[in-house]
Parts: C-alpha cells; sequence; structure tokens
C-alpha cells in the first residue's frame, strides 16, 4: 500500500506568454525598436528570464517579423490570428498549445524592465491559492494627479487581498479629500499593474464569458471576471515597471539603459 500523502500536490508549472502585436498606434513598430543594440521585445524576454518560478518563456506574435526577431536571439516565438482582437486571446491561443503548464503568466511586450520578483509573486498567489483562477498586481498611489487620471486604472481589494473592482475613476472616493491620504501606511489608493497570471484552463475559456456591462463601460478586461463570480488575487509591490507607449518614453528607456552600462 503507498504511504504518499493523498493531500500533497505537485508543484504547479508555470510559463511566460509575451503578446507581441506590430502595429502600434502612438509609436509604430515600437517591439523592433533597436538603439540600444537590442530590440525592445529582446529586453522584455531577458526581463521576463529574470523570474525563477516560470520554466520557459514564449513570445505570441502576429508578424513574422518579430517571430524573426525573436528567433534570431534565441527565444521561443509561436505565430497567432492577425484578427486576434486581444493580447489575452493572443496568450489564449499560444496557451492551448502549451497543454504542460497549469498557471500561464502574460506580460506585455512593452515592459522592458519588468521585475523578475513581480512575475515571481503573481504565480505564487495561484500557488498558494488553489481556489483562484487568476492573480495581477498593485502598486500604491502616491500622485493626486495620478489618481485622479482615468488612464491610471486603480483596484480595491479585500483583506485576503482578493479585488473588489478596478476602474479609471479614483476608488475608493473619499468623502472628504486630504493630501494625507496619499501618504498613509498602508496605502489608501493602488494603481492596477497590468500583469496577470491565470490558471490555464481559465485562460482557454476566458473569451468565451459574456461581456460585462461595467466592462463595456470601462473598457476593462478584468471586470468580465469578476461579474462572472470569479476571483482575481492582488499582489502588491513597491513599484510598476515604466511601460513603453510614446517616443518620449523610449528615448527615456535608452538613456537608462546606457546610463546602466556606463
Amino acid at each position: 500500500m503507498s504511504t504518499a500523502d493523498p493531500c500533497l500536490r505537485m508543484p504547479a508549472r508555470s510559463c511566460v506568454v509575451i503578446p507581441a502585436r506590430l502595429a502600434s498606434t502612438r509609436l509604430p513598430q515600437k517591439l523592433l525598436l533597436s538603439e540600444t543594440g537590442k530590440p525592445l521585445i529582446q529586453h522584455t524576454f531577458e526581463a521576463v528570464q529574470q523570474a525563477h518560478r516560470p520554466e520557459a518563456v514564449w513570445v505570441a506574435t502576429d508578424h513574422s517579423e518579430i517571430q524573426s526577431v525573436v528567433r534570431a536571439f534565441g527565444g521561443n516565438a509561436e505565430m497567432t490570428d492577425p484578427e486576434a482582437p486581444s493580447g489575452t486571446d493572443r496568450v489564449a491561443e499560444v496557451a492551448a498549445r502549451l497543454e504542460q503548464f497549469d498557471i500561464i503568466v502574460n506580460v506585455q511586450g512593452d515592459e522592458p524592465e519588468i521585475s523578475g520578483a513581480a512575475i515571481d509573486l503573481a504565480i505564487e498567489l495561484l500557488e498558494k491559492n488553489p481556489q483562484a483562477t487568476m492573480s495581477t498586481l498593485a502598486t500604491p498611489i502616491r500622485s493626486r494627479t495620478q489618481l485622479e487620471d482615468p488612464a491610471c486604472v486603480k483596484v480595491v481589494f479585500d483583506q485576503t487581498f482578493r479585488a473588489m473592482y478596478f476602474s479609471r475613476s479614483v476608488i475608493p472616493c473619499p468623502r472628504q479629500w486630504n493630501d494625507d491620504l496619499l501618504h498613509q501606511t498602508p496605502a489608501c489608493f493602488h494603481q492596477h499593474v497590468g500583469l496577470y497570471a491565470y490558471r490555464r484552463e481559465f485562460l482557454l475559456q476566458l473569451a468565451r464569458l459574456p461581456m460585462a456591462p461595467t466592462e463595456k463601460l470601462e473598457c476593462l478586461e478584468q471586470l468580465r471576471v469578476l461579474n462572472a463570480g470569479y476571483e482575481i488575487l492582488v499582489g502588491v509591490i513597491d513599484h510598476a515597471a515604466i511601460g513603453i507607449d510614446t517616443q518620449a518614453d523610449y528615448r527615456a528607456f535608452v538613456k537608462r539603459v546606457r546610463q546602466a552600462s556606463e
């Protein structure tokens, strides 16, 4: 008779999938920009490799040019449907081929300074909470300008770090404003950091969930998950990585890379 403890679980296997679309409205073909000596997608790929928990990294792209660049620096790249409506759909398309993994992490291709520790935290949340289907991250907001900016998505979570709501509005909304609110510990306000870890089975179902009314109003896909009654766990990190959305963002990134190499 086996003496193995039936309550012991095999450790979850995880990987990262980076959705990488060639077209970009504000900064054309930004993932191929290479003023640092490396294309931007390679910086993101190498940053992701600093995480300890994922076993592998894939790039999910809609264009053969990105696939060729990724393969040239030794990375894994898979082609996806050019008509895929979102990065999440690209990640799910590749995840469907990765049956050996339990947890799939979605890291945006324009996050070249993403922290490996942040990726590990998102995975750890799912490893420790088997009832949760999805996790994400947040960081404290210390600026009123940022707090009131609709482009900065806010998240409120409960004492067990389960997301209650995401919004472009100020949440929670103080009845009376006091600047001291921005400096409290723990923080009163949190910015949502757009990194997601999914259980693979849930990710493959996500696109089939009906769009939520709140999702339509806020244009926030994660509200579809909450509306359907699923849990999203939130891990808090000190700082968010700076994404590359504009030419100014990219110039600042190039400057940081050059300064770091001096």
